[in-house]
């Protein structure tokens, strides 16, 4: 459902969304899926969270996906933080990315 491109096509990883997804959250022009495993399938606007494959190897041991108006943020069971997403609304955490470990519980902001 939905405009193709904006997330509303998720035939390219349907295979991945077959079984134990724990939760879905939504940005403007994506998805997010959390896996039982800790991992997360991503579709919709390849700029704007749709395409995770940049940090696919990091996001392993998820325990939480947050979303913003055109990026992700997850947090590890470890304490560390994942973005993904439009480099300049979030989805680049890699200035700040020696002060993110450690970490409780993420928020977002749209």
């Amino acid at each position: 459902w939905g405009t193709p491109n904006r997330g509303g096509d998720s035939s390219a990883v349907a295979d991945q969304l077959r079984k134990d997804v724990v939760s879905v959250v939504a940005s403007n022009l994506a998805f997010a899926a959390l896996k039982a495993d800790g991992t997360v399938v991503s579709w919709g606007d390849s700029l704007r969270g749709g395409n995770s494959q940049d940090v696919q190897q990091d996001l392993k041991a998820v325990k939480l996906i947050r979303p913003c108006n055109a990026a992700f943020a997850a947090l590890r069971h470890d304490g560390l933080v994942v973005t993904w997403g439009d480099p300049e609304r979030g989805g680049n955490s890699s200035p700040v990315q020696c002060r993110l470990h450690d970490v409780i519980d993420i928020q977002a902001t749209k």
